[in-house]
C-alpha cells in the first residue's frame, strides 16, 4: 500500500527517568493485511508506567529492547477487515503498540463496549486501569462500610477509581497524591474523604490524621517507602492489595522491602493484583462501571497529548509523575 506508517521504537534503553531521546519516530509503509487480520487506524494509544518496567527487562508481560517498537494498547477504528467477525467501521482494542496504522490478527482483537462513555475510556476507566481497580478493590480488598481506604497514586486512573468504588461500598477513601490540584479534585469530584498531600506534609503524620484508628484497607500503586509508611498504619485485620511500583520503575537497583512485623501485628492479608488474572470480571465490570458513570457516581480525568510524535515526551511527563489523570495519546482519523 502506498500509506505510511508512522512507528515508535525505544532507540536505547533508559537510564533512570526515561529521556524523549530515548526512542525514535519512524515512517514504514503500511502493511498489507493477510487472512483473519485487520488494518486499522489508530485513534487513542495509552501510556502506562508498566511500560517502563518492560524497558528495564524486568516486567511480567516481557521486555522491551532497544529496536523494538514500543508496546501498549490501542483504540483503533478498523479500514480493511479480513476476519468475517469484524467490519469496516468497528472500534477496537488490541495490543497493538506505538503505531498509527497497525495489522492487527483478529483474534488479538476486542470491539469495544463503553456503554456510552467516550471511546478513550476503553484505555481508561472502562478499560485496563478500570478492571484493575474494579477486581483489586472488590475481589481482592473487600473494602466494609466504615473502612479506612487508603489509595497511593490516588489522582491517577487505577487509584482515582479505587477510592470511588471504596466510598460507594460505603467505606471512606483517603488519597496519597503530589499537588493541592490533584487533591481537591479527589475530595472535590471523586469524592474521597480526604487527601494527603506527600510533598507537603509529612506521609506518616498525614495516616495517622486521616485514619487515627489504622488503615483498613491499603491498595498500593507506588512501593517503596509510602508502602512502609501505609503498612505501619495498619488496622488490625487489615488488607493490603499490591499493584504498581512507581518508586522502583526508574530505578536500576530494588528499594528494600517493608517490615514483615508491621504484616504479622496487624495479622493483615497481602494480596499481588495481576490484572489479567481477572479477565473473568470483565463483562461485570463494563457493565457495573458503564452504570456508575452515567449515573454520576464515578468521575474520571483524561490527560491527553495529541499526535504520535508527542508520544515519548508524554511518557517521560507520566513517569516523572508530572501527568494529572489517565494518560493518553490521540493519533486522529
Amino acid at each position: 500500500m502506498s500509506e505510511q506508517n508512522q512507528i515508535v521504537v525505544l532507540k536505547k534503553r533508559s537510564v533512570g527517568v526515561p529521556q524523549p531521546d530515548d526512542f525514535e519516530l519512524n515512517t514504514v509503509p503500511v502493511a498489507d493485511p493477510g487472512p483473519g487480520q485487520l488494518l486499522c487506524q489508530a485513534q487513542y494509544l495509552t501510556l502506562d508506567p508498566y511500560l517502563r518496567g518492560k524497558i528495564s527487562g524486568r516486567h511480567i508481560s516481557g521486555a522491551i529492547h532497544p529496536g523494538d517498537m514500543m508496546a501498549g494498547e490501542v483504540v483503533s477504528s478498523v479500514v480493511v477487515s479480513n476476519d468475517p467477525r469484524f467490519a469496516v467501521g468497528d472500534t477496537i482494542a488490541a495490543f497493538s503498540g506505538w503505531q498509527t496504522k497497525p495489522v492487527i490478527d483478529g483474534d488479538a482483537a476486542r470491539k469495544i463496549e463503553t456503554h456510552g462513555a467516550p471511546i478513550s475510556t476503553a484505555l481508561g476507566i472502562m478499560g485496563m486501569p478500570g478492571l484493575t481497580a474494579y477486581a483489586g478493590t472488590l475481589r481482592l480488598g473487600q473494602p466494609e462500610p466504615g473502612d479506612r481506604v487508603l489509595v497511593s497514586a490516588a489522582a491517577g486512573p487505577v487509584g482515582s477509581t479505587v477510592g470511588q468504588i471504596a466510598r460507594i461500598k460505603g467505606a471512606h477513601p483517603i488519597g496519597i497524591a503530589g499537588s493541592d490540584e490533584k487533591c481537591a479534585w479527589l475530595k472535590e469530584q471523586a469524592g474521597f474523604a480526604d487527601c494527603i498531600n506527600y510533598k507537603k506534609e509529612d506521609l506518616r503524620e498525614g495516616i495517622a490524621r486521616t485514619c487515627p484508628d489504622g488503615v483498613n484497607m491499603y491498595f498500593d500503586n507506588v512501593g517503596g517507602d509510602v508502602l512502609q509508611a501505609a503498612m505501619e498504619h495498619l488496622a488490625l485485620g487489615a488488607r493490603v492489595v499490591l499493584c504498581g511500583l512507581m518508586a522502583q520503575y526508574n530505578r536500576d537497583d530494588m528499594p528494600p522491602g517493608p517490615n514483615p512485623a508491621f504484616i504479622i501485628k496487624a495479622r493483615a492479608t497481602v494480596r499481588g493484583l495481576v490484572v489479567y488474572d481477572h479477565e473473568d470480571l470483565r463483562g461485570e465490570f463494563e457493565s457495573v462501571v458503564g452504570t456508575w458513570i452515567r449515573d454520576g457516581e464515578i468521575k474520571f480525568k483524561e490527560d491527553i497529548a495529541d499526535g504520535i510524535e508527542r508520544a515519548p515526551a508524554a511518557f517521560c511527563a507520566l513517569m516523572r509523575g508530572e501527568n494529572f489523570g489517565k494518560a493518553l495519546v490521540r493519533l486522529g482519523a
